[in-house]
């Protein structure tokens, strides 16, 4: 008899958890209004806890379940593993700011967990249809949290703005998806492998550029990254926090699931396509955030740039570069749910403030605060022996072992460039004159801050547990 961990459900039980704990929280907050609030917030946590512990314990497989449609291999282990971490972060950084705020609702806490459902669902889809599924699940939960704060105009724009290009990007995704289904007569990223063989046809060509065209969206990078910096300084910033984290990481698994699961055997058809993205995407992140005043539309443009470095490492096509791709979106997760901590912390009197000046002298007045802000900065512009040094490294070796010298040097100077406008962050809290002193941190986003911290700083004297199950993770894809 065939054991429950092998079975369907069994591979399937993350997913269950969260989808049955969101459902269940939903009735509590629906029965019980506004004094459910905590209660759903805690109870969602809790949930994405089991279903992290549900991850870890079961083995990963090579078999397709549920019709060939969902895969739990090795690499979908792991990328769930960052989903899950990323939006408990989120819902930790959440609570207080919205009770300061005045627009807690326990809606939120129900949406992340709808959100994370599709996210999971995203890593482990071995089809088509079962990615789109996953990819609207979580879209239509993260249209809504964007716009959570009604009252706030600027919400409803980033929210409304979401879903408009949003829906268009939808929209591509599934015509490029229905050529590629028209031109082998299958929607299984196995059986697509099989059929596409050789040279492609132009009509099936034209089908991965609107997919990548819908994929590309999802992960913010050039030329659809336009809704980014306007949903990142609009929504609210525990909600920026998320979208930056868990959603980029899930995408990131699906373009993976995508180029490598789907069409290995014409890596020459796609890779060009990912190239160009790459190269846009690094250049538009270092430059365009030069000008910026606002820290949140800096950490957009700067999420559009490390897209852009991990794109480098799915161009090469090989199980080095597809570890390089995971490490980046493990470190990715970890410097920017820290410098989002550090944000979120930005509380003067009665508000929030977000513009880069009002971190002046930082150091004098937050010591602490200052110094780990400033290491997720030095780790996002790849300053050695930081978290993010390591991240760029991987890639970096991929593309050079995959002949792709080219993109590498392109990826090294923009690396460079991108390093001012963090460093100019470090500078206004370090040597500009100090503004009055900010409110203690909440207890969630200081327990983050701490955990990322860590991370980012402690990364380079033990990294093999990370990196060699990364190595392991690429490695059941091919």
């Amino acid at each position: 008899m065939q054991s429950f961990a092998a079975s369907s459900f069994g591979l399937a039980t993350p997913e269950i958890i969260v989808a049955v704990g969101a459902l269940v929280l939903l009735m509590v907050g629906a029965f019980s209004g506004r004094r459910a609030t905590n209660i759903v917030g805690t109870g969602a946590f809790v949930v994405l806890l089991l279903a992290l512990i549900a991850v870890a314990f079961l083995p990963p497989s090579k078999n397709a379940i549920l019709g060939g449609a969902f895969i739990a291999d090795g690499f979908a282990k792991y990328m769930k593993v960052l989903v899950l971490i990323g939006s408990a972060a989120a819902l930790a950084l959440s609570s207080d700011y919205m009770e300061r705020e005045g627009f807690i609702r326990f809606e939120f806490p129900v949406l992340i967990l709808l959100s994370t459902v599709g996210m999971m669902m995203m890593v482990s889809a071995n089809d088509l249809i079962s990615l789109y599924l996953g990819l609207e699940l979580q879209s239509l939960a993260a249209y809504v949290v964007a716009a959570i704060h009604r009252d706030d105009a600027r919400s409803t724009e980033a929210g409304l703005k979401y879903f408009v290009l949003g829906a268009l990007s939808s929209g591509m995704l599934l015509y490029g998806a229905s050529l590629i289904y028209g031109f082998t007569g299958t929607v299984s990223f196995p059986a697509i492998a099989e059929v596409v063989r050789g040279e492609a046809a132009i009509g099936l060509i034209l089908g991965i550029v609107f997919v990548a065209a819908g994929v590309c969206f999802k992960i913010s990078a050039v030329p659809f990254h336009m809704w980014t910096p306007d949903v990142y300084e609009g929504a609210p910033t525990p909600v920026t926090a998320f979208f930056a984290s868990a959603p980029k990481v899930a995408a990131m698994a699906m373009a993976v699931r995508v180029f490598v699961g789907a069409f290995p055997e014409i890596i020459h058809s796609w890779q060009q396509i990912i190239v160009f993205v790459a190269i846009l995407s690094m250049a538009l992140g270092s430059f365009a955030a030069i000008g910026q005043r606002n820290i949140k539309r800096l950490m957009a443009y700067s999420s559009i740039g490390n897209v852009g470095y991990a794109l480098i490492g799915l161009a090469a096509g090989t199980p080095e570069g597809i570890q390089g791709v995971i490490v980046y979106m493990a470190i990715y997760l970890a410097m920017t749910l820290g410098a989002f901590a550090v944000i979120i912390g930005m509380r003067r009197g009665d508000r929030y403030l977000e513009t880069i000046d009002e971190l002046a002298g930082a150091a004098t007045t937050h010591p602490w605060r200052a110094f780990a802000l400033a290491m997720m900065l030095f780790s996002l512009a790849g300053i050695p022996p930081l978290a993010g040094f390591f991240s760029k490294f991987y890639v970096f070796a991929a593309a050079v072992q995959a002949g792709l010298y080219t993109l590498a040097v392109i990826g090294v100077v923009t690396s460079v460039i991108g390093a001012y406008y963090y460093i100019r962050v470090v500078k206004v809290m370090y040597f500009d004159e100090p503004r009055p002193a900010f409110e203690r941190m909440a207890p969630g986003a200081e327990a983050v801050l701490i955990a990322c911290s860590v991370v980012v700083t402690l990364f380079w004297i033990v990294p093999a547990p990370l990196v060699n199950s990364a190595a392991a993770a690429a490695r059941s894809l091919f």
